[in-house]
């Protein structure tokens, strides 16, 4: 198949897991607002449609080429979706965010003066924090029981209540989507300067994963299990 300006993003992901490197690269947000067709991100963002086009159809066939296993979550049941969001997002967040959020802070400490920007990314930084720790909790404590629960003993009234423990969660993606894209541009697309410290070097890199894990989490839980209730 061919992939054109009718597709939307999260639908070219849950097909080739890898577009979202370019997309990423290109800026297309694939999780939030992945449902909108690209052709409407390309004229919001001025970019080269056909450029990006030929692009991701040609690492698609070239990718195709090779032997993948795709996961299609669409066809998985919704207990094993959400299994797979506990055990390999929220663990992550709970393991990765208290420990990066020290480096953040120590280079906004040893840095802060001669790089101001870090001051920015400081705050940023602590309200994702903030906010993830909060919706995953949330998620874990009220949803996902909910859901479950849901899977096993479907009705119009335990689906209604899906709804409104639900309330706000995706508004809470868009919210940290854009926490993201603003560390992103402030750090430079997350590259250190040229004399950089180790540690300044590592606080980087974690956030570049942070970025890419949290993608995939609001993906999988937007695009697929909400989208799926």
């Amino acid at each position: 198949m061919k992939f054109t300006a009718e597709h939307a993003p999260a639908n070219i992901v849950k097909i080739f897991p890898k577009a979202s490197d370019l997309f990423k690269e290109h800026q297309i947000d694939f999780c939030c607002g992945g449902k909108r067709p690209l052709k409407e991100t390309f004229a919001e963002k001025n970019l080269d449609d056909a450029f990006i086009l030929n692009e991701l159809n040609s690492i698609y066939d070239e990718w195709n080429k090779e032997e993948h296993e795709v996961v299609d979550w669409d066809a998985k049941p919704l207990t094993e979706v959400i299994d797979h969001i506990r055990h390999h997002h929220h663990a992550y967040l709970m393991e990765e965010l208290p420990a990066l959020g020290q480096f953040v802070t120590k280079i906004y400490s040893k840095h802060g003066v001669n790089h101001p920007h870090l001051k920015e990314l400081y705050h940023l930084y602590n309200k994702f924090k903030t906010e993830m720790e909060d919706h995953t909790i949330k998620e874990d404590n009220e949803v996902f029981p909910l859901i479950k629960q849901y899977e096993q003993e479907p009705s119009e009234e335990l689906l209604e209540k899906i709804r409104v423990a639900n309330g706000g969660l995706e508004e809470d993606h868009n919210e940290v989507g854009d926490l993201l894209k603003k560390m992103r541009e402030i750090t430079e697309g997350f590259v250190p300067p040229a004399n950089a410290c180790g540690s300044y070097q590592i606080t980087y890199a974690r956030l570049a994963e942070l970025e890419e894990d949290t993608f995939q989490h609001i993906h999988l839980e937007n695009n697929v299990l909400f989208a799926r209730l």
